[in-house]
C-alpha cells in the first residue's frame, strides 16, 4: 500500500515517523516555508497544479490512500484532496488536531472581520499571530503590531505601524507573558489552529487580562473522514491495508 501525506504540520511529521518504515509513505509539503521541517521517508515539496494535477499525480504514483494533515487553514489543498479522492475513488481521511477552546475570545470568520473587530475596539497595540497571508487585511489600520510569522510578509501586506518578529514554535508561557508585557499588547489576534505548539499565547493572554480576536477555521468539505490524533490516523491507515 502507498499513502500519500499531504503535511507540513507536527501531526504529519509525527504521523510519518508512525508509519515509516512499515507503510510506504510520500509525505508532501507545499514549499511556502524555506527550510521547512522534514518528516523521515520520502519527501515532495511543491503544488499539484489544483484537482486535475492533483487526480494525475495520484494515479501516476498508485497511491491507495491520502491523509491530509495540513493546516486546519489550508483550505484549498483540503478541498482539492477530498474532491480528487472522492472523484477517483481513493480512500481519504483528514488529521485535524482539536481547535482551541474559543473562551471569551470575539471570534470572527476572516482576517478581514477581525480588522474590522480591532478598528471597532480601537485597540491600540495588537500581537497579530495569523501568518504572513494575514497581514493584508491590517494594511489600513492605525494601530500599532507586533506581528509574528515564520517567514517575511509581501512589505505592501504590512501595515505602516509594526515590528516584525520571525520565528518557529513552539513557545513556552512565560516567554509569551514576557513578550506582551514588553510590547504593551492590549489586544491578541490569531487563528484557531489549535494543538499545543502556539497554545501559550492565549493562556498568557487570559493571565494578562488581554482580549483576543480569534479567526474561526473553515469547516471541511461534506462527508469526509476525520480523525482528531495521530494514533486515530495510523489505525485508520492500518486498516486500509
Amino acid at each position: 500500500m502507498r499513502v500519500l501525506l499531504l503535511g507540513g504540520t507536527a501531526e504529519g511529521r509525527a504521523l510519518a515517523k508512525t508509519l515509516h518504515p512499515d507503510v510506504d509513505v510520500i509525505s508532501s509539503l507545499a514549499g511556502r516555508v524555506p527550510d521547512p521541517a522534514l518528516p523521515v521517508g520520502e519527501v515532495r515539496i511543491g503544488g499539484f497544479g489544483g484537482v486535475d494535477g492533483l487526480k494525475s499525480w495520484l494515479r501516476e504514483h498508485d497511491i491507495d490512500a491520502v491523509v491530509d494533515a495540513t493546516h486546519p487553514f489550508a483550505a484549498t489543498m483540503t478541498a482539492h484532496a477530498a474532491q480528487a479522492c472522492k472523484e477517483l475513488r481513493i480512500n481519504h481521511l483528514v488529521l485535524a488536531r482539536p481547535p482551541w477552546d474559543h473562551g471569551a475570545a470575539t471570534v470572527v470568520t476572516s482576517d478581514s472581520e477581525a480588522a474590522k473587530a480591532v478598528a471597532a475596539q480601537r485597540y491600540e497595540r495588537i500581537f497579530l499571530t495569523t501568518g504572513r497571508s494575514g497581514t493584508s487585511a491590517f494594511v489600513g489600520s492605525d494601530a500599532w503590531f507586533l506581528i509574528r510569522a515564520v517567514t517575511e510578509p509581501d512589505v505592501h501586506a504590512l501595515p505602516r505601524n509594526h515590528q516584525l518578529l520571525l520565528s518557529r514554535g513552539p513557545y513556552d508561557y512565560d516567554s509569551e507573558i514576557a513578550i506582551m508585557r514588553e510590547h504593551r499588547i492590549d489586544a491578541l489576534v490569531t487563528k484557531n489552529s489549535g494543538g499545543d505548539m502556539t497554545k501559550a499565547k492565549l493562556d498568557a493572554a487570559v493571565a494578562l487580562d488581554i482580549p483576543v480576536v480569534m479567526v474561526d477555521r473553515p469547516p471541511l468539505p461534506k462527508d469526509v473522514h476525520k480523525a482528531d490524533t495521530v494514533e486515530q490516523a495510523a489505525d485508520w491507515v492500518a486498516r486500509q491495508a
